[in-house]
């Protein structure tokens, strides 16, 4: 009865190949595991991401690729203990090739250190600190960085005819970065920052930094922040009738601040990867799938990072396949050149950042728009 099954078995496995179908044998799964926060403070961005990736698995699986993958979720609540915890389950899990994530810098380092040892290619969503990708040749990331953002919006501003500016960013890593790369260039086109401040995420009342911004007259404030801040600092300007321009980073695009601080949130303007009114295919046919899962009117420019980095993975995995190690896909991701993403091409250098481009935006009218000055 044995040797029977075994012979069913290999009639069937010869039948379905005589039929031009591939063997069972012939679909290995490839695991890629993904950290990210679906508890705590900032679970909101964590269950974006998983949104993202699992459009993005669903229409890998529908493509008649070669071999399947599998997506491993873990929780790491944004805390640097979880996230090292996740990352030595990950290493310990024989049949994870790579990952993805985390969401804040802090803990995608933490993490990109165990990685580092064990020899995992490790791809970040938003992982923005400079400092991340100098980990190890393991570590890449598709976001751009502030060293990057800050520059450019210095040179906007600078541009704009603003000589004096405030400057304000949460009490984190990646807010002191956000300060840094800002403010050497601001002064070194020859302007002048007349007050700078730091804030607990999650801050309540604004009102006393405003005011204290206020008094100091700048021509600007330049905000490092994301979108529930954003929302909270824009609607409180509004309480004390400040009317002084605001520009912010891409950290602080997210429909959902327009939603929060309603029309208090005309006039402020950013640098951003995407914006869902891009009429590209690619782009469109993410927000349609976006819309279609989630139920939510559009994608932020995180859960459009998340998607455009689960797709490199998968795009490196299939150029790896089908002698997938943990090193041919790290190989296989430094080799990507204009991935055409949703957030723009990606090209990696040498140092495992993403050259791409920024566009400036603006709210108008209860939307993103992309403007020139």
């Amino acid at each position: 009865m044995k040797n029977r099954r075994h012979l069913l078995t290999l009639g069937t496995a010869f039948a379905l190949g005589a039929l031009g179908l591939p063997a069972l044998a012939q679909q290995p799964t490839y695991k890629i595991g993904y950290q990210l926060p679906l508890t705590g403070n900032t679970a909101q961005y964590g269950i974006d991401f998983k949104n993202s990736a699992e459009i993005a698995l669903d229409q890998f699986a529908k493509a008649g690729k070669p071999f399947k993958v599998e997506i491993v979720f873990e929780d790491s609540r944004s805390d640097t203990k979880e996230g090292v915890a996740i990352a030595r389950k990950f290493v310990d899990d024989k049949a994870i090739v790579g990952v993805l994530g985390d969401f804040t810098s802090g803990v995608s380092i933490a993490s990109a250190q165990i990685y580092k040892e064990a020899g995992m290619p490790q791809l970040s969503q938003t992982a923005s600190h400079p400092d991340y990708t100098k980990v190890s040749e393991w570590q890449f990331r598709n976001i751009t960085t502030q060293a990057q953002e800050g520059p450019l919006n210095a040179e906007w501003l600078y541009a704009s005819g603003y000589r004096k500016v405030a400057v304000i960013a949460e009490q984190t890593d990646w807010g002191q970065t956000v300060v840094s790369n800002f403010v050497d260039k601001f002064k070194a086109l020859g302007g002048q920052v007349v007050f700078s401040e730091f804030f607990n995420r999650g801050l309540a009342d604004f009102r006393p930094i405003i005011t204290k911004i206020a008094r100091d007259k700048p021509d600007a404030i330049y905000t490092g922040y994301f979108y529930e801040d954003g929302a909270q600092f824009l609607k409180q300007m509004k309480q004390l009738s400040v009317t002084i321009p605001v520009h912010s980073t891409s950290a602080s695009y997210n429909q959902q601040l327009i939603t929060l601080a309603g029309a208090d949130a005309e006039g402020m303007k950013l640098t951003a990867t995407f914006l869902p009114n891009n009429p590209a295919k690619n782009v469109q046919d993410f927000v349609a799938a976006w819309k279609a899962k989630t139920g939510q009117a559009e994608p932020g420019q995180f859960p459009a990072q998340a998607y455009d980095a689960v797709n490199i993975m998968l795009a490196a995995l299939e150029r790896a396949h089908p002698n997938v190690t943990r090193k041919s896909l790290r190989d296989q991701l430094a080799a990507t050149k204009n991935f055409p993403g949703v957030t723009g091409d990606t090209t990696f250098d040498a140092d495992r950042e993403p050259a791409k481009k920024l566009v400036r935006a603006q709210v108008k009218n209860g939307a993103f728009v992309a403007v020139d000055k």
